[in-house]
């Protein structure tokens, strides 16, 4: 059977990469090659990008409501290949159908929120300091955005973007994980197919080093959307800087569940492992980290080992029950090995897990058991570092001040929930933890369509994707001032007092 080669979509037509071929792999059985693909080069990416330009003019031309009409079909396109959409991406990257069905749904969700804000895109009124004239603001375009993405949602994360950019009237050039490509190849055929025109989406293939320069630089490109890891985010950010060009960043995060001595510990269990094991860990969201109290630590730790024992690893195609799938790759599967042996040379040892699955079903796969470490402290890599991977870091406090202070001792802010019974305590936790999402009894991953994703200090530049918020990217403010007064007037002078 012949394997299927992808291709580019720039322009309205579907055409090769000019680099070397690459290969799509299965990272739970490498013996399956999914489909091949040519990298692309700088080359490919100008051609997008005046395809893009050109087609540009007349989308933001295109009224909004319209907009919303194709992209609704397009919702509809992928409500109708959920089921298929799943298995490709359980293939391409390894975690198991029933979060790749929650994959294909989140995107569904942000499609049609999107699609609805093509009879919205507020703008606001308000008056005018001076008599006969009158104040407004609406929403422009910004114009050629470059939308790079990951690839542990490959159809909910380019979602998140391509959706609220292209009901904001602009045009897109989409740059997906080289590990992702057929779902991201499927993902543009449903908008094409839906009727978005030739030129306002294109796609190319391949690893985002060789293109990085040409997919950011390119003066024709007045946005950069990106959702990966910190050290590529600062990369991008140094060179949008240099180009004065606006840039939206989500990247990295080391999330903290906090267990209070009133919380329900079954429903705290539920949480830790569904946020630590959920993906692999190989969410920007997943519980890195787990503080408990003192009081509880024996008992809640007694629950939660005999749980994590119970999780089924391996092939997220297989049976229905499995829990954790692959590693994406090699290269990250070296990573999480990497922080493991780190790990042991600070003095750590795992309490479970800790090592490579090698053996019969997992030989031609990249799988990690699910991994506890107990006893960290903030001095010890893992506790620091987004390892990225099934391994949990885990420690106690003695109160709510001091459970506070540890969540917060990381560079990142992204997500962080407490489970506790105590109002009070609740409250002061989710004011008092640097995070831009926080989770009062239930896990630190779960992020909704309709609510603002991002976070603070190294996990973001400031920006929100989901919700209203992510229009604050994909647009810029036109203020219009309109005088109908029939003399020359001056703002800030002359302003009637009385």
């Amino acid at each position: 059977m012949a394997v299927e080669m992808l291709k580019n979509y720039i322009g309205g037509q579907w055409v090769e990469g000019s680099g070397e071929v690459l290969e799509n792999r299965n990272p739970a059985d490498t013996e399956d090659l999914i489909c091949t693909f040519r990298q692309s080069t700088p080359e490919d990416v100008a051609k997008a990008v005046e395809a893009a330009e050109r087609a540009f003019h007349e989308w933001r031309r295109v009224p909004a409501p319209i907009r919303g009409n194709i992209l609704r079909r397009a919702c509809r396109m992928i409500e109708e290949q959920k089921e298929e959409l799943a298995r490709i991406q359980t293939r391409e990257m390894g975690k198991p159908l029933v979060e790749t069905r929650g994959d294909v749904q989140e995107a569904i969700d942000t499609g049609y929120w999107m699609a609805g804000e093509g009879r919205r895109l507020y703008g606001f009124t308000t008056p005018s300091e001076l008599r006969d004239k009158w104040n407004m603001t609406y929403r422009a375009p910004v114009g050629v955005c470059t939308l790079i993405t990951p690839w542990n949602f490959p159809t909910a994360i380019p979602a998140w973007k391509i959706f609220p950019a292209l009901i904001c009237g602009n045009a897109v050039v989409f740059k997906p994980a080289e590990d992702v490509p057929l779902s991201a190849d499927r993902l543009v055929r449903i908008f094409t197919e839906a009727g978005v025109p030739p030129g306002v989406i294109n796609l190319v293939h391949g690893d985002g080093a060789p293109i990085s320069d040409a997919l950011i630089t390119d003066p024709r490109v007045r946005l950069v959307s990106f959702t990966g890891s910190c050290e590529v985010g600062r990369i991008i950010s140094e060179k949008c800087g240099r180009h004065l060009k606006k840039h939206s960043l989500e990247m990295g995060g080391k999330n903290v569940q906090v267990v209070m001595e009133d919380a329900d510990l079954e429903l705290a269990v539920d949480g830790a492992l569904w946020g630590a094991f959920g993906t692999s860990g190989q969410r920007c969201t997943a519980t890195s980290r787990l503080l408990l109290q003192e009081g509880i630590m024996d008992a809640f730790m007694e629950r939660f080992l005999g749980r994590v024992r119970e999780l089924k690893v391996g092939n997220g195609l297989g049976e229905e029950d499995i829990n954790v799938g692959p590693i994406i790759n090699q290269r990250q599967l070296e990573r999480i090995l990497g922080y493991l042996e780190k790990a042991r040379e600070e003095g750590l040892e795992p309490v479970i897990g800790g090592r490579q699955l090698t053996e019969g079903e997992y030989a031609k796969g990249y799988f990690i058991e699910p991994t506890v470490f107990v006893g960290v402290t903030p001095e010890h890599t893992i506790w620091r570092e987004e390892v990225f991977g099934p391994v949990l870091a885990v420690a106690s406090f003695a109160d709510l001040e001091e459970a506070i202070a540890l969540a917060n001792r990381t560079t990142y802010g992204l997500s962080a929930s407490i489970y506790t019974r105590d109002l009070r305590k609740a409250f002061v936790f989710l004011n008092e933890v640097e995070t831009g999402l926080v989770y009062v009894n239930a896990p630190t991953i779960g992020a909704e369509s309709h609510m603002p994703f991002g976070g603070v200090k190294d996990t973001g530049n400031g920006h929100r994707e989901a919700s209203l918020t992510v229009l604050e990217i994909f647009t810029e403010w036109k203020a219009i001032n309109i005088d109908y007064s029939g003399s020359f007037q001056r703002a800030q002078i002359d302003v009637v007092t009385e």
